[in-house]
């Protein structure tokens, strides 16, 4: 969410898989893709591959400049926009239960709160929210604290309503007709957020820990409100806020101004856990699933990312074996980079520790990243 490419980028009870050791060639093949991306500039990288139960593990680099510490086998992260992905099954399954409609309006559930300059939430579906088909300006790009050292001395701890992040986006008119193009924009998971918490009466944690967490036993993944600090162990986060400069520590942060289009915490094993059930159907009914794989063209990703179409809340990615699904995440100084298989055989799970500045050194980590993704998810690893 800092520089302009990360802009547009800011997804049944059930046992843990159970670790098994990985191959030799399938864990060199990790660590010289983690090794790799720490040569771009990453200062941190910790990367999670599972085939099945069979699990390879990487990490390079440092989890502190100051100090030179190792950076922590499965330490903790926040995952940025991957957030979305959970908030659309929390949509889905309320969907699968006849508490709403993807085809109803957000003027419905939220009267008032699209309006104005334009917007106009009458004519604006649930489905376009979760598919950034709804036109709706990305309030990001207004936020005080994502563009400078100072500015992000100055806000890390400030605390956001939802309303208040909806009200950003609401000073600006649409970019488009809902359901006439696509681009990315986090306004529409706010506001995704705030149906949630609508239609069930309850907070999003609480409807996250019931429908989520618990069930799949995730129980280092968490949404941390006004906790601006990480649970240990975890690597410092650093973000080069211009091409070339120094790297700034980014760790404390107040993910408010997130909410549900990017506050969670979490852990490689927790999130490739999450990952393998959700494609598993063990968290959607078979419609539900099929409506979040239903896919359009991410138009405004074709530059970098050829071919990418988004569903509700996931992206479906083609590569050479055919493609996989994932989501990427980015706060100030953190990366997340995934993909998993269509049955959830396997899936992959990198955490990067850096945002660099600038578009060709974010691009170089970027293609280096969805690299290593694919040659998890085609088995070209092992």
């Amino acid at each position: 969410m800092v520089t302009a490419l990360v802009a547009a980028m800011l997804g049944v009870a059930v046992a843990p898989a159970a670790p098994a050791s990985a191959s030799v060639d399938s864990a060199r093949w990790l660590r010289t893709g983690v090794s790799d991306l720490h040569a771009l500039g990453i200062t941190g990288v910790q990367g999670l591959a599972r085939d099945g139960v069979r699990d390879s593990y990487a990490r390079a680099g440092t989890a502190d400049l100051a100090t030179g510490a190792p950076v922590p086998r499965d330490g903790y992260f926040r995952m940025g926009s991957n957030t979305k992905t959970f908030a659309a099954v929390i949509v889905l399954q309320l969907v699968g239960e006849r508490r709403l409609g993807l085809d109803d309006t957000v003027e419905r559930w939220l009267p008032g709160v699209v309006a104005g300059n334009g917007n106009d939430g009458r004519r604006i579906t649930i489905r376009q929210l979760l598919q950034h088909t709804s036109g709706l300006y990305n309030y990001t790009m207004d936020l005080p604290g994502l563009s400078s050292a100072e500015e992000y001395a100055r806000h890390r701890f400030d605390h956001y309503e939802p309303e208040e992040l909806v009200a950003l986006a609401m000073a600006h008119p649409p970019t488009f007709a809902p359901g006439t193009s696509w681009d990315y924009s986090n306004t529409n998971y706010i506001l995704a957020g705030m149906l949630i918490e609508r239609v069930t009466g309850r907070s999003w944690a609480a409807e996250l820990r019931d429908r989520i967490l618990r069930p799949l036993r995730l129980t280092e993944t968490s949404t941390p409100g006004d906790q601006a600090h990480l649970p240990g162990p975890h690597a410092k986060g650093y973000q080069q806020w211009e091409p070339g400069g120094p790297l700034d520590d980014t760790t404390l942060f107040n993910t408010t101004m997130a909410f549900t289009a990017g506050d969670l915490v979490s852990t490689p094993s927790d999130l490739v856990r999450f990952w393998q059930a959700l494609q598993q159907g063990r968290l959607l009914a078979p419609a539900q699933l099929a409506e979040m794989r239903r896919t359009v063209l991410a138009e405004t990703f074709q530059d970098y990312l050829p071919g990418a179409r988004y569903g509700l809340g996931i992206m479906w990615a083609p590569n050479a074996c055919g493609g996989y699904w994932s989501h990427g995440g980015d706060v100030p100084g953190m990366s997340t980079v995934n993909g998993v298989t269509t049955d959830g055989r396997r899936a992959v799970v990198l955490s990067l520790t850096t945002q660099l500045a600038g578009d060709e050194a974010a691009l170089a980590v970027l293609r280096r990243a969805d690299e290593i993704v694919a040659d998890a998810v085609c088995g070209s690893a092992g």
